[in-house]
């Protein structure tokens, strides 16, 4: 298994309310795990959300020895950290209104179990892109409904508002994925300042030139940066069976 990830400021924020966790190697009993945070609301809000979503999902996924099902494992922690968050935000004024999106794979095998909450995304990359996840958002609602078209969305006004994210309510509803990998496959885990700044295309046409996943997440960045850098950048690029027969 290869790995790599990346968080950037972007060029118009102050604060990087952006989080990202990587781990090739047993978390509690979960063989790795990749997450990417989003956090949302005033002053270092955001920034608290994301980092402390992270870590508590972590950590209790690494106290869960009993439990042993990737996705109850990650439903549990997820759960967990729902509560820490939201009653941190009733409990100090400051951290009112705060929350994050939430997106987390771990590789089993030939299965990848992905979670999210909110617009932070995970594709598969090969000879195509396929965004595996759903987002929590206005317009994805807007889309399935009709209201707009999909190449209307990354310019819409509303696209920033998002529909589920972590520590907004007591309790969250989250979305779970299965894909079953294949040999060349990589995922990609980003934030919405990544594909807000680039299209879908655009990041299949970057990571298929560049075989080596640290540099392709690294001119990604570099790309959204030059597009205008208009939000916190983050990525996170898997390759499951990297290394194998190299």
């Amino acid at each position: 298994m290869k790995f790599f990830s990346l968080t950037d400021v972007g060029r118009r924020r102050e604060i990087n309310e952006d989080s990202v966790y990587t781990s090739g190697t047993f978390v509690g009993n979960i063989p790795n795990l990749f997450i990417v945070a989003d956090g949302m609301g005033g002053h270092n809000a955001g920034d608290y959300a994301s980092q402390n979503t992270v870590k508590k999902v972590v950590e209790v996924i690494e106290q869960l020895s009993e439990e042993h099902d990737v996705e109850n494992l990650m439903e549990k922690a997820i759960d967990a950290a729902n509560s820490y968050i939201y009653k941190k935000s009733r409990m100090d004024r400051r951290l009112k209104g705060m929350g994050t999106t939430l997106v987390l794979v771990s590789c089993v095998g030939d299965t990848a179990t992905i979670a999210n909450v909110g617009d932070s995304r995970l594709y598969v990359v090969n000879d195509s892109i396929k965004q595996i996840t759903r987002d929590h958002s206005l317009v994805e609602e807007m889309i399935e409904l009709g209201g707009i078209a999909r190449e209307e969305a990354r310019n819409h006004p509303d696209k920033n508002i998002i529909t589920r994210a972590i520590g907004v309510k007591e309790y969250v509803l989250v979305d779970f994925f299965e894909l079953k990998l294949k040999k060349d496959d990589k995922l990609l885990l980003c934030s919405d300042g990544l594909t807000n700044m680039l299209k879908d295309t655009e990041i299949h046409h970057i990571i298929s030139e560049n075989k080596d996943i640290c540099e392709a997440g690294k001119i990604l960045v570099d790309k959204a940066n030059e597009n205008g850098g208009r939000d916190n950048i983050s990525v996170v690029l898997v390759e499951p069976f990297g290394g194998q027969d190299d």
